[in-house]
């Protein structure tokens, strides 16, 4: 039986980071996942991308993770948030240290940047196309046993197998969820204008349309990721468009700044939905990334909110061991729970609550909002606040976060 310091269920994003964390930090784990890695590395771009906020950025670099990425990606230097294609509405700018308030990556150059740093790690055990037969969580240590026979050993595991983690249902970790009346649509545009690194955030009560900054390509054309928000019905109408009827709905709905739009990619779609655990630990059991909560893309911070969650479970790991403590320890546990839940709570009600509002129809409904928009952009101590939540730089901020060393 192979003895690790942390087992990881999942090689996703989330999961890969955890390791990567761990592994900069003199910990070791294994990580286990059923799929085949080289299946995700294809050539080809397929639009899904990811907002990284400036701090997880932050945290990329610290555990060796950005050494790997292919390019350093899309800076985004400014936020503008609208109702609809009215005048108005609020804009957010990078503070006085300069730094970007993130970073747009396609996710194909983060699988293998992620994929790369675990290769490298020198305490990081991958065990891909593999998964759990039997997982016990006894009162001393985990137990893990894979197909094909081998077993792993270690103090805690850690669930990072998505939102429908099996791990946390076995658990019965109660959560609250619920599903929204809406399908995100997913690609990248090619527009005929340069988008001056400026990200958007329209707001139709159909649904928001989000618009994100990408790195020209090769050839030079000007390229923006787009995340857009349509009602469930409609979604199956929306994918059954040509890519010119489409291009054309895109373009009129952002109003034509961009000037002409043309596909880059095939659409992809999925439903929309909330969820949130009741608890994010067990016995000897933590979870991370959308094992443990899941939100509306409404204001990209889905992905931001599974890094915060690695940056403090990591920090609380290694503390933990510092002290010579057992890294399954209930009350080190508990430090991690308090620390990450009012951060994810607050968080995913914000988000919900937007979603909720900007979902108002009529004249009257949308001038409410345009006008608190404008109150919201003249009280600087508010938009400060706002700033940092899209820069993920607020709250009680774990080291890796800070770009710091544990």
């Amino acid at each position: 039986m192979e003895q690790r310091d942390i087992i990881i269920l999942g090689g996703g994003l989330i999961g890969l980071t955890l390791a990567a964390a761990l592994d900069s930090s003199g910990l070791s784990c294994a990580v286990i996942d059923p799929a085949d890695p080289d299946a995700r590395l294809g050539a080809g771009f397929d639009g899904r991308t990811s907002a990284v906020s400036s701090s997880s950025m932050r945290m990329l670099r610290t555990v060796g993770i950005a050494d790997h990425l292919l390019g350093p990606g899309c800076p985004i230097l400014e936020i503008r948030v609208a109702d609809g294609l009215a005048p108005g509405g609020l804009s957010f700018a990078p503070e006085e240290d300069g730094e970007p308030l993130g970073w747009m990556h396609e996710n194909r150059h983060l699988r293998a940047a992620l994929r790369a740093r675990a290769e490298a790690g020198e305490h990081i055990l991958m065990c891909w196309r593999t998964s759990a037969t039997h997982i016990e969580r006894a009162e001393h240590g985990v137990t893990v046993s894979l197909e094909g026979g081998k077993e792993l050993s270690a103090p805690l595991l850690v669930a990072a197998e998505g939102r429908n983690s099996p791990t946390r249902e076995a658990a019965g970790i109660r959560m609250a969820r619920w599903r929204y009346d809406h399908a995100a649509i997913v690609s990248t545009l090619l527009h005929e204008r340069p988008h001056a690194n400026v990200a958007y955030e329209i707001f139709y009560p159909s649904g928001p349309f989000a618009l994100l900054p990408m790195t020209d390509t090769t050839e030079g054309d000007h390229r923006s990721a787009i995340v857009w928000s349509v009602p469930g019905g409609d979604a199956h109408g929306w994918m059954s468009l040509t890519d010119e009827a489409f291009a054309g709905e895109a373009e009129a709905t952002m109003g034509g700044f961009l000037g002409r739009i043309r596909m880059a990619v095939p659409r992809s779609s999925y439903p929309l939905g909330f969820h949130h655990a009741h608890r994010i630990t067990d016995r000897r059991m933590a979870l991370v990334g959308d094992a443990a909560h899941a939100i509306h893309p409404i204001a990209g911070q889905g992905l931001n909110l599974g890094f915060r969650d690695v940056a403090a479970l990591t920090e609380v790991l290694v503390d933990g061991a510092r002290l010579g403590l057992d890294l399954g320890d209930a009350q080190l546990l508990e430090r991690y729970g308090r620390w990450r839940s009012l951060d994810t709570l607050m968080v995913a009600m914000s988000t919900d609550s937007l979603t909720r509002l900007y979902g108002i129809g009529g004249r009257a409904a949308s001038a409410v909002r345009r006008f608190g928009m404008g109150v919201v952009d003249r009280l600087d101590p508010l938009k400060a606040r706002l700033n940092a939540e899209a820069r993920g730089t607020s709250g009680d901020l774990p080291l890796l976060l800070r770009g710091l060393p544990i």
